[in-house]
């Protein structure tokens, strides 16, 4: 029952084919278009850079205000 059992699985999961599609990322990331790399991702990429310097400016800000406070 346990060798029938641990056949099933493994030939289920060979059946399972997942598109490979690095290529085309690699095409698209890769393309000269004026927009840099760390933005080609779309809206998410640039929220996350806006949060990042937005995080940053206040760290600075915060920074800056407790050296003169000191």
């Amino acid at each position: 029952a346990l060798r029938q059992i641990s056949q099933r699985t493994i030939s289920t999961a060979s059946r399972r084919q997942i598109e490979n599609r690095i290529a085309e990322k690699q095409k698209f990331f890769q393309e000269d278009n004026g927009i840099p790399v760390h933005l080609k991702g779309g809206l998410m990429d640039s929220l996350l850079y806006k949060i990042t310097m937005g995080i940053t400016v206040l760290g600075k800000t915060n920074t800056k205000y407790l050296l003169f406070a000191a």
